[in-house]
């Protein structure tokens, strides 16, 4: 019989009544030690009959496996295995050691749970039920919330139970059900149930004392009856219940109470292995008696369990040191087999009295075997236990800076950032403290500033730029970006000098690098010869000469810089495909970032939502903090709310002074929502500080027309000329030069304007956005100077282009000036011209690949989604765009 928990079960069958309906939820239920969070799992799991039931629990002593927990899960389905993709597919095989090979990215894995899951729905809804979530080692928690974020249109429910400890738990995003204690009359029914026999007094202090916690009510009553003393007081109820175990404990013979230390150690609940190492101790199956006789463990075939984690914890923790190390001597002697030898190492670990190289070299060993699987997290647990069992400081110091860069890979900055110092100050060897520093310098950029970033990166080059030149160039790589991201042209300044006295071989794939770095320096000043070596760059990163995921997403970046934005936006698409076939998952927001603003740039609005979209969506999943404001400056620009935009660039700009360049490009955006709205005040002051800000020799030099606009409608014509030399000077070196007569136009009078408006016409060529403003300003002069047909023709063609692109703002504005030459309001608005801006930014993304024609499951491969999602997004959106049927999305080919 179930007693309470009214309300929480309601809200769990709730999830799993929408997961029959083909809707995905997840639940955390979060609680004290003992609160019944199990007993409700089990409750769930006996409501859901109907439904497949995939079981995980947390173990305490598997934390430092990688992927024990999603093992104990999901290897009953590996014949699916081969349903998935095929990165996929490889990447869980890997995780879980059914064949050789590395894991790409760490994400991978998540994205493989997501898809298996998915296949497991197809025939019948899925429950996933996961005990003891806290203890889950990092890999398979990291997998399972990836596929939790992700999960939508499937038949999936995910409850997971978490113990309050110290240690966080992230389930930030997800719902949260907290248990509290049971009320006074649930209270009083649980006792009367399973304790009829207590005195009315007994019963009134259980009740008292027990807070409501179904275990304590149930394990403190014989310890009450026995030795009432020794439980009066204001003690923790949790730390009543361990007690209560403890005396039980205490009770039973010392070769049981041994063997049950066996087990704890263990966290196998094989029963074998735990008699095979009990042998080894002098003990047998016989000595396991009395504690199942005292209800402290279950059997269950071959597996043995504690009845409760507590009792597991108890046992463990109460143990003497001396006892647990002839414990984990005797698992490590049990444990002999090459699939047990991540086991083995940290069993011998466990087991060491001091530092021992042939056990550090064993742990040294397990990290590898976890980073080819992906399990950063426990890479740095085993790289740091080897360190502390280092023999000699230089082994401790290398093997430190290693636990020190898998920290920073697993999301752990702290760590990453504690065990970076401590090696860098056990060793005096350069290569050892460059790496530490950079580690720092990574860290710091996420922490502090990017210009602490860079500052960092500039010091650890400085210690091996002649040792290790290709390292050097690496991180002068990371200094100079992010001190651009920063604004500290000085600290650019002095990374481009180190560049230059760098050597490496011009044959090297970094040599384009070097080079368009070291332009990137002189852009900064406005030097015209920077752009030769960054399209240089661009060029070098098309053509596979640099390979290098962060300097081919540099290299998008310089072509941008630069004006050469199909080149730099072809290599971003390019580089954005690559990495979904090769599964580089947690590189794509960094891609995203540069494609969205290059698909801006080029008149894509749609293409540039689609990205962003993407890129937020998953760098928010994945805990891409950074990666999220950058993102997110770039959807100011793309929010057709203006309220809305004006949030979002409000947010980012609380820290404009730590990220200047990304603050300035939220600016830019908000003065362009300004100025397409007649808004010319507004946009001016915007604008203004865009272009006078430490990023306008950078990508915002290409906002000075804008300014230029926005100074001239706002009646300043002597602020328009302000940052035109700048521009001029970039748009020649560029061959950018529409925007120049655009620009001259509009500080020209009588046929001096004329003629300017023309030539940019002339020079926009096929930048249809682009052309649109300049015949909006055109159409608006000619307006004003009464050639009312030519001004209609110019804001007719504006306007419809506007529409056809998707940029309601601007359509509005042009709609708005062919009103004021008499033409009747147009009932058809933007989105109505405009079919593909009724779609959310995923249902765009999910019709342009289908338009290309790939299925379902390889859209849903390419976008981390899992392929019923997929099919939800297209069922959405063909009604949105007027189709019926898949083939008819050919039509849209050209223009999304």
């Amino acid at each position: 019989m179930f007693i309470g928990r009214d309300q929480e079960r309601e809200r769990i069958a709730e999830v799993l009544s929408a997961a029959r309906a083909g809707r995905s939820g997840t639940v955390v239920i979060r609680g004290e030690a003992g609160i019944g969070k199990t007993t409700l799992l089990e409750q769930i799991a006996s409501d859901a009959r109907d439904m497949r039931l995939l079981r995980g629990a947390g173990v305490e002593s598997e934390t430092e496996l990688p992927f024990s927990g999603l093992h104990l899960m999901l290897y009953p389905y590996s014949d699916r295995f081969d349903a998935l993709p095929e990165q996929q597919s490889a990447a869980l095989r890997s995780a879980f050691g059914l064949m050789p090979g590395t894991v790409s990215d760490r994400f991978l894995i998540g994205a493989g749970t997501l898809t298996l899951l998915s296949e497991l729905a197809a025939d019948r809804p899925v429950l996933c039920l996961v005990d003891d979530a806290q203890w889950l080692d990092r890999a398979s928690l990291d997998a399972l919330l990836f596929a939790a974020r992700r999960l939508s249109a499937d038949p999936i429910a995910l409850v997971l139970t978490v113990r309050d400890t110290a240690r966080p738990f992230p389930d930030h995003g997800l719902e949260v059900v907290r248990l509290g204690g049971l009320d006074r009359p649930d209270a009083e029914g649980l006792v009367a149930a399973r304790l009829p026999g207590l005195t009315v007094p007994m019963r009134e202090r259980l009740l008292d004392e027990a807070g409501g916690n179904p275990l304590a009510l149930i394990e403190l009553a014989s310890a009450l009856e026995s030795q009432p003393a020794r439980h009066a007081g204001p003690l923790a109820v949790g730390a009543r219940v361990q007690e209560a175990f403890r005396l039980q404990l205490a009770e039973l013979p010392d070769a049981t109470r041994l063997l049950l230390l066996v087990i704890a150690a263990d966290g196998t609940a094989d029963l074998g292995v735990v008699l095979r190492a009990a042998e080894r101790l002098g003990l047998g199956a016989a000595d396991l008696g009395p504690a199942e006789e005292a209800r402290l463990v279950v059997l269950d075939g071959e597996r043995v369990r504690f009845r409760h984690p507590l009792i597991r914890a108890v046992t463990y923790q109460n143990a003497a040191h001396h006892r647990r190390i002839t414990v984990h001597g005797a698992l490590a002697a049990t444990l002999d087999g090459g699939e047990h030898a991540d086991r083995r190492a940290w069993h011998l670990a466990a087991a060491a009295t001091g530092p021992d190289e042939n056990v550090a070299a064993e742990l040294e060993r397990a990290a590898r075997r976890a980073g080819d699987r992906g399990g950063t997290a426990a890479v740095a647990a085993a790289y740091e236990r080897a360190a502390r069992l280092s023999t000699e400081t230089e082994g401790r110091a290398r093997r430190l800076v290693h636990a020190a860069r898998a920290a920073y890979d697993a999301g752990r900055p702290d760590d990453a950032t504690r065990l970076a110092e401590e090696a860098a100050h056990l060793t005096g060897a350069d290569a050892v403290i460059a790496e530490a520093t950079f580690i720092r310098a990574q860290v710091a950029y996420e922490r502090t500033s990017p210009a602490a970033d860079a500052a960092l990166a500039l010091e650890g080059a400085r210690l091996i730029v002649r040792s290790d030149p290709e390292q050097a160039v690496s991180m002068l790589t990371e200094a100079v970006w992010s001190a651009r991201d920063a604004g500290a042209h000085d600290l650019v300044r002095e990374s481009v000098e180190l560049l230059r006295t760098v050597r490496i071989p011009s044959s090297s794939a970094h040599a384009p690098v070097v080079g368009g770095l070291i332009a990137y320096g002189r852009l900064l000043d406005g030097a015209p010869g920077a752009v030769p070596p960054l399209r240089a760059l661009v060029e070098a990163a098309r053509n596979g000469v640099v390979d290098d995921f962060v300097e081919r997403i540099i290299a998008g970046f310089a072509g941008l810089l630069v004006a050469d934005d199909r080149g730099a936006t072809a290599l971003l698409e390019d580089l954005a495909a690559q990495a979904r076939t090769q599964g580089a998952l947690g590189w794509l927001p960094y891609i995203l970032e540069p494609l969205a603003i290059g698909r801006l740039l080029l008149g894509d609005p749609h293409g540039a939502e689609s990205a962003a979209a993407e890129g937020l969506s998953l760098a928010s999943d994945i805990g891409m903090d950074m990666q999220v404001t950058a993102l997110t400056c770039v959807t100011v620009r793309l929010e057709s709310d203006a309220e809305r935009s004006r949030a979002l660039a409000a947010d980012v700009r609380k820290h404009a002074d730590l990220h200047p360049t990304n603050a300035a490009l939220a600016s830019w955006g908000l003065g362009l929502h300004d100025l397409a709205d007649g808004r010319a005040d507004a946009a001016l002051d915007h604008l203004d500080a865009v272009c006078s800000g430490p990023a306008r020799h950078d990508l915002l030099i290409r906002a000075v027309p804008d300014h230029a606009e926005a100074a001239v409608r706002a009646g300043r014509p002597d602020l328009a000329r302000a940052h035109l030399s700048a521009f001029e000077t970039w748009a020649a070196a560029t061959s950018f030069t529409a925007q120049v007569s655009r620009c001259r136009a509009l500080l020209s009078d009588g046929d001096d304007a004329d003629a300017h408006y023309r030539t940019a016409l002339d020079l926009h060529g096929d930048r249809a956005y682009d052309a649109a403003r300049t015949r909006l300003l055109y159409g608006e002069w000619l307006r004003r100077r009464r050639r009312r047909s030519d001004a209609r023709a110019e804001l007719t063609a504006a306007r419809d282009t506007f529409a056809r692109l998707g940029a309601g703002g601007w359509a509005d504005r042009a709609r708005a000036e062919l009103e004021a030459l008499g033409d009747r309001p147009s009932a058809d608005r933007a989105g109505d011209a405009d079919p593909l801006g009724r779609l959310t930014p995923q249902e765009l993304q999910v019709v342009r690949l289908a338009a290309a024609g790939l299925s379902n499951r390889e859209i849903a491969a390419q976008l981390y989604l899992s392929p019923r999602t997929v099919g939800h997004h297209l069922y959405k959106a063909y009604p949105k765009i007027g189709v019926t049927r898949r083939m008819e999305l050919a039509r849209f080919v050209s223009v999304i």
